[in-house]
């Protein structure tokens, strides 16, 4: 059975912001699986859900729902389930999708190229404003909606553009420098496909991705 609530599809009021930053990655990882799960439903016209039809439907565990969700508050009523429509609003919000996320990509190279163009990257809540590489043949070439500028206007770019995220697509040796320049522009995040590891600058989240290991 799904836990209490106040009425359909309320939560209990509190800091989500707050308490997603305080979550597991873990955690956070799950719930933008039930956001996707339940975008799916919204799309399939179903209205209300519980946890253990989202869990048959998706190959989920229902109790791992139920504890995820409490986590932030209580959602649904016992018996009913949950409103899907209230609970997507919710989950956006928990995981800062309801505001647009800008990015920049730096290396322009065939990686960075598809990740300009990648839908998801300008769609809804994320959007490429920019894409940077240090190539006298790329830089002035158009890719989609973009324009491809100099690396060496990386930093004034990303001020002006007010980008929160940088994706690194450069060689190794490039890659620290490029780092730098991101952190000192102000970007809040960065994923680095660069075959080398970051360190993660203080107050900027940093992922490293290897597509060996990943």
């Amino acid at each position: 059975m799904d836990p209490p609530g106040r009425g359909p599809g309320v939560v209990a009021p509190g800091p989500y912001r707050i308490a997603a930053m305080e979550t597991s990655p873990l955690t956070l990882n799950r719930l933008s699986v039930y956001l996707r799960c339940l975008r799916h439903l919204q799309e399939l016209g179903i209205e209300r859900v519980s946890s253990q039809e989202l869990a048959r439907r998706y190959r989920l565990s229902a109790a791992q729902i139920r504890k995820d969700l409490a986590h932030f508050g209580e959602f649904g009523i016992r018996g009913v389930g949950y409103r899907v429509d209230q609970l997507v609003e919710r989950l956006n919000s928990l995981l800062g999708l309801d505001r647009q996320h800008r990015i920049v990509v730096v290396g322009m190279g065939r990686l960075g190229i598809a990740l300009a163009r990648y839908l998801g990257f300008n769609h809804d809540s994320f959007r490429v404003v920019a894409g940077l590489d240090n190539d006298p043949e790329k830089v002035g070439l158009r890719v989609g909606h973009l324009k491809i500028r100099h690396s060496d206007e990386l930093e004034k770019v990303v001020r002006r553009s007010r980008a929160e995220i940088g994706i690194l697509t450069v060689p190794a040796k490039a890659a620290e420098s490029n780092y730098g320049s991101l952190v000192d522009a102000g970007v809040k995040a960065v994923l680095n496909f660069a075959p080398v590891r970051l360190p993660e600058a203080p107050g900027v989240q940093t992922k490293n991705v290897d597509f060996r290991i990943h």
